[in-house]
């Protein structure tokens, strides 16, 4: 992960509606999927990674069509410049460490 690469992140419940917010993001702006978190109670986290504005202007389209389709964005989030540690969480939740091979 490069240095002052942003990441940007929406928290969602249920696959249909984090797939709407993924789908928007990387439609939206010049961002790299980089992986999501399901946890067991449904709540699902999808990552983008890219420049300040990418991350910003995914995040708030993903928002926008989370909503539009009638589902509830927990939470969101943009960190303009991620300290290198943070690598270490993104890393874990990767597509690369989450799909079979």
């Amino acid at each position: 992960m490069k240095r002052y690469e942003a990441i940007g992140a929406i928290e969602t419940f249920g696959l249909v509606f984090v797939l709407e917010a993924a789908d928007s993001m990387c439609k939206a702006a010049d961002v790299e999927l980089v992986g999501y978190e399901n946890v067991a109670s449904g709540y699902i986290s999808v990552i983008v990674r890219g420049d300040v504005a990418a991350c910003k202007a995914a995040v708030e389209t993903g928002i926008a069509a989370v909503t539009a389709i009638g589902a509830e964005v927990y939470s969101s989030v943009v960190i303009a410049s991620p300290h290198l540690d943070l690598g270490k969480i993104i890393d874990r939740y990767s597509l690369e460490k989450l799909l079979p091979a």
